[in-house]
């Protein structure tokens, strides 16, 4: 069977994360360890930070319909044009930060291709007291969302304020390398799940038209 067109980005060779930080804190430990993720990022992988959370109106369900409010339609946008979300959050009164937790409620609803559901996540801890009640707490969340938790890229990397340099970057090389290891098992991660979307694609293709050959086409570099 031969099926000339099957979705390009199902045979994407990139991968494309979302960086969302869980503080609105001016030179946030966690804001600046994403950034220094985006930085780290190798050739053929995208990284984005996400930057609309301060902005995002307080959830309600009323609102949560075909006329999105326009800042929670981008965020939910942004979910799906990722292969993998990241997360650094740090822990307010014992549970998630309000305005995260609020980001994360705009999340739930959506049913599109690409929302959180199966979509491979996964956090970083930066504060130095830990924060085990607020990553419990996103854990469920996420858990309820249907996401795919990578364990191997949820790590704890303990920083202080004096850990940023002027930029907002890590800049110590032991610190960097531990957070290019994390980054490593999310983009490995989001690489395996874009091969099984593009073998899910294959097989469903052969089953609509059976009796002919499958070619699929991919842009050379």
């Amino acid at each position: 069977m031969e099926v000339d067109a099957l979705e390009p980005d199902s045979l994407r060779a990139e991968a494309r994360l979302l960086l969302i930080s869980g503080s609105l804190r001016h030179r946030s430990t966690n804001a600046g360890l994403l950034m220094t993720m985006r930085a780290l990022a190798p050739e053929g992988v995208t990284a984005t930070l996400y930057q609309g959370m301060a902005d995002l109106p307080p959830f309600n369900p009323d609102d949560d319909g075909p006329s999105l409010p326009p800042l929670a339609a981008d965020l939910r946008a942004q979910i799906r044009w990722a292969d993998a979300v990241m997360f650094s959050t740090p822990e307010y009164a014992g549970a998630l930060p309000g305005s995260f937790k609020n980001a994360l409620d705009w999340s739930v609803g959506d049913d599109h291709p690409g929302s959180m559901h199966g979509k491979p996540v996964a956090y970083v801890n930066v504060s130095p007291r830990g924060a085990a009640l607020a990553h419990a707490s996103l854990r469920s969340v996420l858990g309820y969302l249907g996401a795919d938790m990578v364990e191997a890229a949820c790590v704890d990397i303990p920083l202080t304020q004096d850990s940023l340099g002027q930029d907002g970057l890590i800049h110590a090389a032991p610190v960097r390398a531990q957070v290019a290891t994390a980054l490593s098992a999310l983009v490995s991660a989001a690489l395996s799940a874009l091969v099984s979307a593009a073998l899910s694609a294959l097989v469903s293709a052969a089953r609509v038209a059976p009796g002919r050959s499958v070619r699929a086409t991919t842009s050379r570099p």
